[in-house]
């Protein structure tokens, strides 16, 4: 695995009140959150960026707020009308 060097301030674990280690952590986990909701990385790609299980990743997702399907308003449109065009077609006829 390789590995990012960063300059940051030195009181910046200190203002998010953080340990230098928590501080670290956090940041993977960011990054991989907004790659993920980004679409640049699947979610197993994104829990091993984050060093946590795809399950405990997508459990993350939930916590911030971060869609775990990224599915466009067309795609869910579509969708929807074809779910209720089944709908219609199972109900019986009133003739």
């Amino acid at each position: 695995m390789k590995k990012i060097t960063w300059t940051y301030p030195e009181d910046l674990a200190q203002s998010v009140q953080l340990t230098p280690e928590e501080l670290e952590a956090q940041i993977r986990l960011m990054a991989a959150l907004k790659m993920f909701e980004l679409g640049k990385i699947s979610s197993g790609r994104a829990a091993d960026l984050a060093g946590m299980s795809r399950v405990e990743f997508l459990e993350t997702c939930a916590r911030y707020r971060v869609p775990v399907f990224n599915y466009a308003p067309e795609e869910v449109e579509a969708e929807l009308r074809s779910d209720l065009d089944a709908l219609e077609d199972r109900r019986p006829s009133r003739s």
